[in-house]
């Protein structure tokens, strides 16, 4: 089955708020736990994972033969990668409406993107 990358992203700058709770942390991740576990029972879930804020990144580049490392993002930009899922589903349609699911969840962007196929060559 085709495996598609779910990646969600979040918007920087703007107003800062006010971290969220214990409380409200849990409130906020049982539903996305569910969702995971409705994945899971699907067969479509194969690995998902939060990423640190995006000043965290490191980027790795050449420099003419040399390999040199600056603090990232990579791209400059008002949304970054917050996160991801992988998930393995029949086609396209079941890979979306899965999208759909995480994005009605954590009301933020996501891109789906197939796998390419390098078995055959």
């Amino acid at each position: 089955m085709p495996r598609y990358l779910l990646s969600t992203h979040s918007a920087t700058g703007g107003a800062t708020r006010e971290p969220m709770t214990e409380e409200q942390m849990q409130k906020a991740w049982a539903p996305i736990q569910a969702l995971e576990a409705d994945m899971k029972s699907a067969g479509a879930w194969v690995f998902s994972a939060r990423l640190e804020d995006p000043d965290t990144a490191t980027v790795v580049r050449m420099s003419g033969d040399e390999i040199v490392t600056m603090d990232g993002p990579f791209v400059e930009a008002k949304e970054h990668l917050a996160g991801f899922y992988i998930i393995e589903t029949a086609d396209l349609d079941e890979a979306l409406g899965w999208a759909s699911k995480v994005t009605r969840l954590i009301s933020s962007p996501i891109e789906v993107w197939p796998f390419a196929d390098t078995a055959g060559g």
